[in-house]
């Protein structure tokens, strides 16, 4: 093969690789669209199933049969007592012993008035009441010996100058007759005899009374006249005690009327008491309501912030005309004393039981339909494939409290429903559990 035949077929097989390396091009470019655009046609196919499978979150719905809801009442904090004390006597006000908001106990001195002149009768009346228990305890324990030795000495010393009056009447009767003497001193002899008898029968009786003893009546009447005595002396220091003004109760000073200097009048105002121990709370409930508490029964309210445990004193029979409403009237603790003040709003929270048959449903798991009607979506196993789908469930909602509601419908016990991002999902779209 010469020179020339050598080129020729180098050209050929040149020309040849060239077609085919063209061929091959043209042949790539046409075919290697269609397949790009099938693969990738599949891909996004299963990419777009794969996005519809959400992970959901769920709970499982058990049936109820009752159910308890609080409604809370607004009171109001009431003083057992609240009262206007002041004297009951006139007089000049010396001295206030309080300010307002002091805090007392019963007993506690308030106020006071003028006693002066109260005290200078009490004095006297006290010894006037000595002296007269003197004379009792004479009359008691009778006449002392020296004088009933005196009142005998009187009655010998009489019956001797009788004895000497008779014989002197005796000569003078003589010489009368005689005719020695005249008639006037005859008469003068008997009359002195007559004056001597009578006052030795004074003297006697005298000694015999004193012998005897003080007689009952006397006894009587003198301890009548201590007794009244005493009595005075009572009233005047009832009086005086009276002069000052005492807390009736465990109280608050909530007001002062009056100052020091001022002449008042019995039963002026001097100061307003609100007692302060035990106060007690009144709230007006619905008829319905008020049928459901019990007398003793305890319940939490609400005061300032702070909570408290109320006891149920008693419901008042008569209907609020204005409110329509019954009131119940609650004890508060002791401890409430210190901390709450008449007039303070009180919150009541009462719980009732409804017998309802229904599920409970978080508010998340609402579905709003048509015609103000709310439904919920349940997982439930899918019929064409091992996932599970999402499912309408109708229900009606019964009560709804701040985060869950009480419904019922076509729920039954078991179903798993969707609690959160219901608004991501439509009917019979595919989901799986968190």
């Amino acid at each position: 093969m010469d020179k020339h035949q050598v080129q020729f077929k180098n050209w050929q097989l040149l020309i040849l690789t060239v077609l085919l390396l063209g061929s091959g091009f043209i042949f790539g470019q046409k075919y290697q669209p269609r397949l790009s655009i099938n693969t990738q046609a599949k891909a996004s196919k299963t990419d777009h199933n794969q996005v519809n499978i959400l992970p959901v979150e769920t709970i499982v719905v058990r049936q109820v049969y009752s159910y308890s809801t609080s409604q809370t009442y607004i009171g109001e904090v009431k003083a057992l007592r609240t009262s206007e004390v002041g004297f009951e006597r006139a007089g000049k006000l010396i001295s206030v012993l309080v300010d307002e908001g002091d805090r007392v106990s019963a007993g506690t001195a308030l106020a006071k008035l003028d006693t002066t002149n109260l005290e200078t009768q009490l004095e006297g009346l006290i010894a006037r009441k000595a002296g007269a228990q003197a004379v009792l305890a004479e009359l008691k324990n009778g006449a002392r010996t020296e004088q009933k030795a005196a009142a005998q000495a009187v009655v010998r010393d009489l019956e001797q100058q009788l004895e000497l009056e008779k014989l002197k009447n005796s000569r003078r009767e003589y010489l009368y007759g005689e005719g020695a003497i005249a008639r006037e001193q005859l008469d003068e002899v008997a009359f002195n005899s007559k004056a001597l008898t009578e006052r030795l029968a004074n003297a006697k009786s005298n000694l015999e009374e004193l012998q005897n003893g003080t007689r009952v009546e006397q006894v009587t009447a003198q301890q009548a006249v201590v007794d009244r005595l005493t009595a005075e002396i009572k009233d005047i220091s009832i009086t005086i005690d009276k002069s000052i003004l005492r807390s009736p109760f465990n109280s608050i000073v909530s007001n002062r009327n009056v100052d020091e200097g001022m002449v008042i009048q019995a039963g002026q105002s001097i100061l307003r008491l609100v007692e302060n121990t035990q106060p007690e709370l009144k709230v007006g409930v619905p008829i319905s309501v008020a049928n459901q508490i019990k007398s003793g029964s305890r319940h939490q309210v609400t005061i300032g912030g702070e909570i408290y445990s109320a006891e149920v004193s008693s419901i008042l029979p008569e209907l609020n005309s204005a409110t329509r409403t019954l009131t119940v009237v609650l004890k508060l603790p002791s401890l409430a004393a210190t901390q709450v003040i008449p007039g303070q709003i009180a919150r009541l929270a009462v719980t009732q039981t409804h017998n309802t048959d229904g599920y409970w449903l978080p508010i998340t798991a609402l579905v709003k339909g048509n015609r103000g009607l709310w439904s919920c979506y349940a997982l439930v196993d899918s019929e064409h494939s091992q996932n599970t789908k999402v499912e309408v469930k109708s229900i009606e909602i019964l009560e709804a409290q701040s985060d869950r509601v009480l419904v019922r419908g076509t729920l039954e016990p078991g179903d798993e429903i969707i609690a959160d991002g219901t608004h991501r999902l439509v009917p019979g779209q595919l989901a799986n559990r968190k």
